[in-house]
């Protein structure tokens, strides 16, 4: 199935350069595109943080009825759709290459269960193969579908910062998480807010731009860790039996909920 550019949503017809045609895959009615998104971009070699602030503001966009617009690709892009879809609200994924492929292929099972639940699209017809150049001009959708881009992590040449330049240059707002300023993982996003873009502290900064209700607040994953508190990262390691990483990343977002804060090396609760 695909849509001619008279039937594109309005908000991608209205971009400069809008695809010819746009094809369609998944359950999900083509109605879906014209429903308030967000795109979530990013790096692709994220952080255990970057990750965990992706999956959470999917998750919170989509429980307030936002559709979640990303590229599939590794890290940031592919944790905003699991984010989505942990809250079974709905997320698109623009490809690169021909509708019919899954790309990268070890997400594979990824884009089965956004399929299964909305849409994958693509200006490309079936059998076209991913090509460096066709990336770059495929997030001038994910930009185009959207009213808001949200930029979690991204170096300094990061594909991210092309998406959030076409959302600019559409007039639409661009919103970046702060990063800490001695990463490379943190200096594209940073550069952003020096150019003006709206800080991000939570996904209710998103959605009332959007216009969208925040729902009720879930408990967060890493919720067990706060009875646990106030704790180092490692004693919390050795006391919960869970790897550094998955302590970083439920600390994250503990820490972006805002019910606990580091100091000193220490995590205190904050609620």
């Amino acid at each position: 199935m695909f849509l001619r550019k008279r039937d594109l949503p309005p908000l991608l017809r209205a971009i400069h350069d809008p695809p010819a045609r746009l094809y369609l895959r998944g359950e999900g009615d083509a109605e879906l595109l014209t429903r308030p998104a967000v795109a979530i971009v990013g790096a692709r070699a994220c952080s255990p943080y970057g990750a965990q602030v992706a999956r959470m503001l999917g998750r919170e966009l989509a429980r307030a009825g936002a559709v979640v617009v990303s590229g599939l690709a590794r890290g940031i892009d592919g944790e905003a759709h699991r984010g989505a879809l942990d809250a079974r609200g709905h997320t698109v994924a623009v490809l690169g290459c021909g509708i019919d492929r899954d790309y990268p292929a070890a997400h594979m099972s990824l884009a089965r269960s956004i399929a299964e639940r909305s849409l994958i699209v693509s200006e490309y017809e079936p059998g076209v193969e991913p090509a460096p150049w066709r990336f770059p001009a495929r997030n001038r959708i994910i930009a185009g579908l959207c009213a808001a881009t949200v930029v979690v992590e991204a170096r300094e040449r990061s594909g991210a910062l092309i998406t959030a330049d076409f959302a600019l240059e559409e007039g639409r707002e661009v919103f970046a998480v702060p990063g800490e300023i001695t990463s490379a993982l943190s200096a594209g996003a940073n550069a952003l807010l020096r150019l003006g873009a709206t800080p991000l502290t939570a996904a209710g900064d998103v959605l009332e731009s959007l216009g969208l209700e925040a729902p009720p607040p879930a408990e967060p994953e890493g919720g067990p860790l706060l009875d646990l508190l106030p704790a180092t990262a490692d004693e919390l390691v050795r006391k919960t039996g869970l790897s550094a990483g998955e302590v970083t990343a439920a600390l994250a977002e503990l820490d972006v909920a805002g019910l606990a804060k580091e100091g000193d090396g220490i995590y205190r609760r904050l609620a």
